[in-house]
Order: C-alpha cells, then structure tokens, then sequence
C-alpha cells in the first residue's frame, strides 16, 4: 500500500529550493515532522554536498524524530541504501543516493556547549528538530557551517513557539525563510472522530486549545513555575559539600512515568543547602506509543538508579515513589530497590494554602531562591529536556486550579523538593 500525502505535505515535498531556511510551524500530530523528513529525503538525493546534519535537543531524540520517525524515518525511506556508521565526527547514516554518497549526523543541540559537536564540520545543510528547544549558540554554528555549501538549505520544525520567543526574532526574521502553518487538519491518517477525541481534551485548557489545536503562538495563563530561569536555575558543576543523594518519582502506563535523581549540597562556611536535580529517567507510553509493563519501568528505572551512583560516586539514602504507584512501588522491590512512599503534600496546611498549593508554593520558593538546580547533563540520555518542556506548559486552568497535564516530572520535582525542605529547610 502506497503512503497517502495530504495536500500540504505534497506541496511542502515537491517545493523548489529557494530559501535559506524553510520553517514548519504548528500542532502535535499535524504530520509536519514527516512531510519534512521525506522533503529532506528529497534534498539529499539532490544535493551535491556530502556532509549534512539533523538536530534534536539530545542525539537520542534526533534519532527517534528524523531517522526513525515512527517508521517513516530516512532509514526506512532509504531502506537497503541506507546504513548506520560512526567516523571521527561522530554518529551517522550514509546514504547511496543518485548523486552520490551522503553522510547524515545526528547530534544533540540543547546544551550551552553543544555547538563544540559541530565546531570545525563543513555541512551541506541542517534539519532543526523542535528548533526552539535547540542552544541559539549552536543554531547560529549551524549556519556558519554551511556558507560553504553548494546547495546550502535549513529546515525546521516546532510546536508554536511564545510570541516572544527569540528564535522567531533571532532565527526566522533574520534568514530568507519560508513558513508554513500546520494544523491537525493537514494530517492524512487522523480520524474525524479521533480529531473529536483531541479536540474534547483540549478545549477543557484555552491555552492548549490555542496552541495545540489551532497552532498559535500564546502565552499560557497561568504558568504555575513561570519563575525557573534557565540561567539562573542551571548550573554545569555542583557547589558546596556533597550531603545526601535520592529519587523521588511518579509513575504511570500511559501517563508519563518520571524518576528523579537529586543531590543535595551544603555550601561551604554557609547553613545553606541546594537541591541538585542531577538527573532525569522519563517515559511517556501515549506520547511515544510504547506502553510498558509496570516490570520493564521498574528494570529501567533500576538501570537508571545504578548509573547515578556509578556516575556521582555517591550511595542513594531513599527512592521516593508516588503513593498512589503501587504496583510500580512492588516492582522496584522484587528487583531489591527499597522505596519510601512520597510525601504528595495530602496532609499539608500551611496558612490559607492546602495540599497540591502547598507544594507548589514550596517549588516556586526553591526556583526563586535558587535553591533548586538543574545540573547539566552532557551526552546523555538522562538529561532535563522533559522536565524544561512540561515546566514551560504546567498551568492553572480558569478557575485557578492546576491542570491535570504536563505535570509528571513537575509532580515528582514537587515530591523531592518537599523532602529536601523538611528536612534542610525548616
């Protein structure tokens, strides 16, 4: 059976190459992603220039999103022609095209020092996964990578960005760009009554009907942790004197399951503690389709447990598990990881505040007084890219009340900060 384009994805395949840079803007499951990756398939076979690149926020996503890409990839659309190999600039799939040999890396472009992966490489193009998650340092070295192309291209993708987000500003407004909008609409395979499905979620948040619906770039009302600096709440090394190291979690089938490992400090000379979130195991079965038994999240989390302590050199004190996962809790125990039961803010009163506000009041208070901290992950699948994209979008619904999305990671944060303010706060 032959693959079904809808009109905006064959418009976009079949459009000349006369941009710098070619921008497709809009809703999850808009199919945008794929009719890049074919149209990308397309330049490859034309283009004379060898060396290409497709970036992601980390190497695994750039893989999962552009080669792979639920089996619509460039692996599959080069199918015997293609094949994964590593040289000295790093991971890639060469490819045997028409006019001739063609190397296609795959890196990660979210961190403050990314853009050293591709220092000193000459690209013929760069295919910008989510290009608003990606360092802007390492996008503007991606397009000083290709002035020496001889068929010179850049395509992007992402979800509607903030209306102030620099990357409209610094990468779409300053480059000779064609922009396309995408809604749910122009994807070929979506059902009418899913589409019903999808909109019914949505409409329950005007600011994910806006964004995620109709594609447009909003602000969300009520971004509950709109106070976390990405400058000020990232660090690339700990302060301090190393104290204590645990994992607090959150888990889920469908829903996202979400581990974190956390190091407190103690800075020296100074009664003052930091919580350090050093690192970050999570897996969303309705995002990535892949529905794992409550056994294989706990071998993985397990996994993930052990690298922590391998890689910080330090003994965990606790795993702090959401009460109400009880079967992943069992799990964990059978393969001899002892759990605790986290402290989800249930019996917590502090003034007019109850419960769940409790919490989230302690986390805003921790981000604002710096004492929570992201620490770098460089080269690494464990890194902080889930919890910056649900923290940009967990908000409060119009009667003021935290919307029951995006708030896996932001749940088990507020399990490990409740823990880290008892008991090094008060």
């Amino acid at each position: 059976m032959g693959i079904v384009f809808s009109p905006k994805q064959l418009q976009i395949i079949r459009a000349p190459y006369d941009h710098t840079l070619e921008v497709n803007e809009g809703t999850p499951r808009s199919s945008k992603t794929t009719a890049g990756v074919f149209r990308y398939a397309d330049y490859l076979a034309t283009t004379p220039d060898q060396n290409h690149l497709v970036a992601a926020y980390n190497q695994e996503q750039a893989f999962r999103l552009f080669m792979e890409c639920d089996g619509f990839g460039l692996i599959h659309i080069f199918g015997d022609l293609a094949k994964i190999k590593h040289d000295e600039n790093g991971d890639h799939l060469e490819v045997h095209t028409p006019s001739g040999v063609k190397k296609v890396y795959y890196k990660g472009g979210g961190k403050v020092d990314s853009k050293k992966a591709i220092t000193g490489m000459s690209l013929g193009s760069v295919a910008f996964c989510e290009i608003d998650l990606l360092h802007m340092d390492f996008i503007q070295e991606c397009f000083r990578r290709t002035f020496a192309a001889k068929m010179r291209y850049h395509l992007a993708d992402l979800n509607p960005p903030a209306p102030n987000h620099p990357v409209i500003s610094k990468v779409f407004d300053v480059q000779k760009t064609r922009w396309v909008h995408w809604t749910i609409d122009d994807n070929p395979i979506i059902t009418e009554e899913r589409k019903q499905e999808i909109y019914e979620t949505l409409i329950k948040n005007p600011y994910l009907l806006q964004r995620d619906w109709f594609g447009k770039r909003v602000i969300p009302a009520g971004v509950i942790y709109s106070m976390f600096d990405v400058k000020e709440n990232v660090a690339q090394k700990m302060e301090g004197q190393t104290v204590e190291m645990f994992f607090a979690g959150d888990g889920g089938q469908s829903d996202a399951t979400s581990v974190s490992c956390n190091v407190v400090t103690k800075l020296d000379g100074q009664r003052e503690f930091r919580l350090y979130r050093v690192a970050h195991y999570y897996h969303s079965g309705a995002e990535t389709g892949d529905v794992k038994a409550m056994s294989v999240y706990a071998k993985e989390i397990k996994e993930f447990i052990l690298w922590c302590q391998e890689k910080t050199g330090m003994s965990r004190s606790d795993v702090y598990i959401d009460p109400a996962c009880k079967s992943l809790r069992e799990e964990l125990h059978l393969l001899g990881i002892q759990t605790e039961k986290a402290d989800n803010n249930n019996k917590d009163i502090k003034g007019s505040s109850k419960g769940l506000e409790v919490g989230i009041e302690r986390l805003q208070n921790a981000m604002t007084s710096k004492r929570l901290v992201l620490l770098e992950q460089t080269d690494s699948e464990y890194d902080h890219y889930n919890f910056i994209k649900e923290i940009g979008i967990y908000a409060r619904d119009k009667n003021g009340t935290p919307v029951d999305d995006n708030n896996h990671a932001m749940d088990e944060a507020r399990y490990a900060n409740n823990y880290f303010y008892k008991r090094y706060v008060l």
